[in-house]
């Protein structure tokens, strides 16, 4: 295989290789890190302080719990639950105890929870009580036999102020009701296993630590197969490409969603690993009060998506707020565009770094090198032990240049697909690589350049178009606050580009857009059909979802 031409770009200190058997499990890092940093805070949600202490005492009474309902080891317990100080609890409990954690979106609906559920065959479920009546809809045709809840005020009691405020106004108005016979409170579980033994797993790097659920090309999401090896490694991986990052000093906001790999891993497990506060965002869409919670606090790190940082940087009161302490700010997701990360730089005067992952390798792969602040449009490079290969449909690995599929190797990438001996038969080349389904290439410094999903290019008379980059210049016309841009069938020419398009200025006509993408595009590239909408269709991570805007 080719040499690693991207190893002279790294960083000053950092290490070409790392060595996950320091560790003999995830969880060997989690718990040394709680007992490290016992007296620190961990999390604050609604002006709620948790410490370290109390992560470790609360996961270990429910891991004994949960040890003490008759799950098998390796049993699979799911938690749906948004960005509040349980998700964490849940999260270090179940691993603790021994079993494998699946993240659900608690945004579901009973279809997707149903299948979730089925296919990953969990046996417990943590929930919010806000999805319960979703929950209750499935549960008999699931393999669920405990089913635990929580709400806001479950670990520590609300200020009045929030109660009159928040839970009155907006959570009851959100709590369907409903009715799942044998639910018990976590309190209780809690108050439980506090008197119980809680054993220590005997963990190794080969055991199941997350089934990550990613969409698949069905429609159906499939299970990523991460064990404490594979997330064990991105941790370490990180954090030597970090080294900026201190122990116990560090704060990050947290307002992507926790189930996602990107906070799951980044926001969540890193930060434990550091002894850092995490500042827990239950409702990212109130950008407003976001504004307000990030003034309180003397901000170190931040990672979004484009959608997040746009919208940020377009709300009253972000530009004033006190960014001297920001180390890093890492965008991923989706691709942060020139105009948003251009914006961020002038607003912070920080860079934005971005990074390239999948659910399927836990999930870091590449990330721009943190030395080298200007942004650049690439993904950067592969992260310590990491290969990264771009393959044309021979499987035969392409010169930097050209584009081709990127294919992954490292102790990052997951084991296959949960129960998908079909679909692993697909997704690993013959000699071991991953591959991603997206477009890539390689320039001779070795970096690396997303130029799309393989299923999002648009053919114009044998033209490839990939949305990327005509969203990208739509988002450099200051009349546009955000774009999305698809295929659709054309008499002539196969297919035409359509764009959608959100307006900043009311007074956009789609004349003076099309007569901005003449200037930055080539003939076949400048939209055919352009649409205005009041808002574009996206996932919970902000991701804009172009698949809904096909048939428009």
């Amino acid at each position: 295989s080719m040499d690693k031409h991207w190893l002279r770009s790294y960083p000053a200190g950092v290490p070409h290789e790392i060595d996950p058997a320091q560790y003999r499990s995830l969880t060997q890092l989690l718990e040394e890190s709680f007992r490290k940093n016992a007296a620190r805070p961990f999390s604050v949600c609604m002006e709620r302080w948790m410490s370290y202490g109390q992560l470790d005492e609360l996961s270990s009474a429910l891991g004994a719990w949960l040890q003490s309902q008759g799950l098998e080891p390796g049993a699979r317990v799911a938690l749906m639950l948004p960005n509040i100080p349980q998700f964490a609890v849940t999260m270090a409990a179940i691993l603790r105890a021994g079993y494998t954690c699946v993240n659900v979106n608690p945004l579901y609906t009973a279809r997707e929870l149903e299948h979730q559920l089925r296919d990953s065959g969990a046996r417990a479920i943590v929930a919010f009580e806000n999805v319960c009546a979703t929950l209750q809809e499935v549960v008999a045709r699931t393999p669920l036999k405990r089913v635990i809840t929580t709400q806001y005020a479950d670990l520590f009691p609300l200020p009045r102020a929030w109660i009159a405020n928040f839970v009155v106004k907006r959570v009851k108005r959100l709590v369907p009701p409903w009715h799942i016979p044998g639910a018990v409170p976590l309190r209780t579980a809690l108050a439980r296993g506090k008197a119980q033994p809680y054993a220590r797993a005997p963990l190794a790097h080969g055991d199941v630590a997350f089934l990550q659920y990613t969409g698949g090309t069905t429609g159906l999401s499939k299970g990523a197969t991460l064990t404490h090896g594979n997330v064990l490694a991105n941790l370490l991986q990180m954090r030597s490409w970090m080294p900026q990052l201190a122990e116990g000093s560090e704060l990050i906001v947290t307002a992507l969603p926790l189930y996602h790999i990107f906070a799951l891993t980044v926001n969540c497990l890193l930060f434990f690993s550091l002894g850092g506060k995490n500042v827990l965002i239950a409702n990212p869409r109130d950008l407003p009060g976001f504004v307000r919670e990030w003034s309180r606090h003397a901000v170190t790190a931040f990672t979004g998506v484009n959608t997040l940082f746009n919208g940020l940087l377009n709300t009253p009161g972000f530009g004033q707020l006190d960014f001297s302490k920001l180390k890093l700010t890492i965008g991923g997701g989706a691709a942060v565009q020139q105009a948003v990360a251009e914006r961020w730089r002038q607003v912070t005067g920080k860079a934005l770094s971005e990074g390239y992952g999948l659910s399927e390798t836990s999930p870091s792969v590449t990330t721009t090198p943190l030395h080298k602040p200007d942004w650049t449009g690439a993904i950067g490079v592969p992260l310590p032990s990491t290969w990264v290969s771009i393959r044309d449909d021979a499987n035969r690995e392409l010169p930097a240049g050209e584009a081709g599929e990127l294919c992954v190797k490292g102790p990052q990438v997951m084991q296959g697909y949960w129960q998908k001996a079909e679909e692993n038969a697909r997704a690993f080349t013959p000699d071991g690589y991953l591959r991603t389904g997206d477009v890539a290439l390689m320039d001779e410094r070795g970096w690396f350049r997303i130029v799309d999903r393989k299923k999002d290019m648009v053919l114009v008379s044998g033209f490839n178009v990939y949305p990327n980059e005509i969203e990208a210049v739509l988002a450099l016309h200051p009349g546009v606050l955000e774009s999305a841009c698809v295929g659709v069938p054309d008499a002539k020419s196969g297919e035409a580009v359509k764009v959608f398009v959100v307006k900043k200025d009311p007074a956009l006509t789609e004349a003076q857009l099309v007569e901005h993408c003449r200037r930055n595009l080539t003939g076949y590239k400048v939209p055919r059909h352009v649409a205005f909408l009041p808002e574009l269709p996206k996932s919970n991570v902000g991701k804009i979802l172009r698949k809904e805007l096909r048939g428009r």
